[in-house]
């Protein structure tokens, strides 16, 4: 027997879509703001890439995209915030080489599994790393500054934004290859560890372009390297590393965008989507130019396969260069 369709059956069908995840949160997203987590302290290549993609982001959403810096711990204080944060795509976080290929091999214990606990969303940029050193130290190009140091090892410092920074990754990796002994001072982000640098409190660093260009333009610091495959158009006249002499050298800064698992799929191609249009803005492109950054935005897989290949190669290099959170 056919019964009438009931106000109750109605609302049992209603109740019912709004079980299945995609459905509410694709139709109300976002319904509030947005929480953008940046592990860093401000003042860093993380951030200037961070908040210029979130102010894109806020103009296509109609709804605030916030950058949150949360420092500490080689990153494990934001990773274990937004491991826990709902998976609705109001909050997300900035992954880099460090939290995502790096820790997993030399954290011991960690609060949470890079690969189980997020989603891959999106690359957002490459940034150049590049090798500076205090115009005071005794060396004029890269190959005079590898013979000073392996003449005085240990009596150089060189800064990092911190444990499992780009910066203290791609210094360790050069001293790997160079037989060089330099002492690493980590700081709270690239910010104060520039400031120590540029006082001479510390002679060599290693970080991303837009942080150091100003200070390489001015004369306070000496790019002496840059660790792309080729050389930067920025700074046609600084040698790569592998041009150097030592082949297939290859570090750079890049970032993405994750998701806590348990995202869903709609939604995360949605981020994706939105991150792909922010980056082909043209406030985002010119800010990315100037700064010799090569913008991502591709499908969420590409972005989980090259962790995959970057956690491959770093695993060998923390394990050769006894890289350690000191």
């Amino acid at each position: 027997m056919h019964h009438p369709f009931t106000r109750r059956d109605a609302l049992a069908l209603l109740a019912g879509a709004a079980a299945i995840p995609g459905v509410r949160a694709q139709a109300g997203w976002p319904a509030k703001s947005i929480r953008f987590v940046v592990p860093f302290a401000p003042g860093g290549t993380s951030e200037i890439v961070a908040r210029s993609v979130a102010a894109e982001l806020t103009r296509q959403l109609g709804q605030s995209v916030y950058v949150e810096n949360k420092p500490g711990g080689a990153g494990v204080v934001a990773m274990s915030d937004v491991a826990k944060a709902a998976p609705d795509g109001h909050t997300f976080i900035l992954g880099h080489v460090g939290t995502l290929a790096v820790n997993p091999y030399m954290l011991s214990h960690s609060p949470y599994d890079v690969n189980r606990d997020f989603v891959p969303v999106t690359l957002l940029a490459k940034v150049p790393n590049v090798f500076v050193i205090h115009p005071d130290v005794p060396a004029r190009d890269f190959r005079e500054f590898v013979a000073y140091v392996r003449k005085n090892p240990g009596k150089l410092n060189y800064g990092s934004a911190g444990n499992a920074s780009a910066g203290h990754l791609a210094m360790e990796y050069l001293k790997l290859v160079t037989g060089m002994f330099i002492t690493h001072i980590p700081y709270r982000g690239t910010g104060p560890q520039l400031t120590d640098l540029i006082a001479g409190r510390t002679q060599a660093s290693s970080a991303g372009l837009p942080a150091l260009a100003p200070h390489i333009k001015s004369g306070k610091l000496r790019a002496i390297a840059v660790g792309t495959p080729r050389r930067i158009e920025a700074m046609p006249d600084v040698p790569t590393v592998a041009e150097m002499g030592f082949k297939d050298f290859e570090t750079s800064q890049w970032y993405g965008v994750l998701a806590p698992a348990g995202t869903p799929p709609e939604l995360v191609k949605r981020i994706q989507e939105e991150c792909n249009k922010a980056l082909k803005s043209s406030a985002v492109t010119a800010r990315f130019a100037n700064d010799s950054a090569v913008g991502g935005g591709g499908p969420s897989k590409e972005f989980a396969d090259f962790i995959a290949r970057e956690q491959a190669i770093w695993k060998d290099i923390v394990k050769r260069a006894s890289i350690k959170a000191d």
